[in-house]
């Protein structure tokens, strides 16, 4: 893949408590099928061979339909599982150590929680910045203020790099965090939880379109 592209508009990040019981793989490949164009596996709770062995199913999955495998901040299962991308946060390893164990130009999407951040070292050779959280919510208690609508419209003039949105985002919402400045949008319970991920997830694809056409 190459480095800088980015297209994706649906991105789904995963919570195996959100899928409220569910298999975890039928959950997701029923999001996939409703419209998810790309999945991170967060898995913050696994050790990692356990981390690796659901990290190699679901890139099954995913790559059935042609869908990047993102890793959550673990450079170990990312490497082995080859997966598409790692993501890591403020307080994960930084951008350059990452880089230098998985290759310069190996995909890495960081995680945004406020506007100095951008001048942080490093943070120029992300692939995408996750913009986190929109609006504030239960599944991510530790970041600091909610971004909103206008801190995002704020942040779309102080960068050109894809800004993926994530915090809270509803089929409700998504028209018009797209039209702040989002280019993608991050959805966990939304789809994870819904009694139809394919569903939920051709909802969400439906307010995008609808976004910028």
């Amino acid at each position: 893949m190459d480095f800088a592209d980015f297209p994706f508009r649906l991105y789904l990040v995963t919570d195996q408590k959100a899928c409220l019981g569910r298999d975890f793989f039928w959950v997701m490949e029923e999001a996939i099928k409703g419209g998810v164009e790309i999945i991170q596996l967060r898995e913050k709770d696994l050790a990692t061979p356990a981390f690796t062995e659901k990290a190699l199913r679901l890139k099954e999955i995913c790559s059935k339909y042609n869908v990047p495998l993102i890793i959550n901040d673990n450079v170990e299962v990312a490497k082995s599982v080859e997966a598409t991308g790692l993501h890591i946060g403020q307080k994960d390893e930084s951008l350059q150590q990452v880089k230098s164990l998985l290759g310069s130009h190996y995909p890495v999407g960081l995680s945004l929680e406020q506007a100095s951040e951008l001048t942080k070292a490093g943070s120029e050779f992300a692939w995408y910045y996750g913009v986190s959280p929109i609006f504030t919510t239960p599944t991510k208690a530790d970041t600091y203020t909610e971004w909103g609508l206008n801190g995002l419209q704020n942040l779309r003039q102080m960068t050109s790099k894809p800004l993926v949105a994530i915090g809270n985002i509803k089929v409700s919402n998504a028209e018009s965090v797209i039209r702040a400045g989002a280019d993608c949008l991050a959805v966990v319970s939304g789809i994870c939880s819904d009694p139809s991920p394919a569903k939920a997830a051709e909802e969400f694809r439906n307010q995008i379109e609808k976004s910028i056409s």
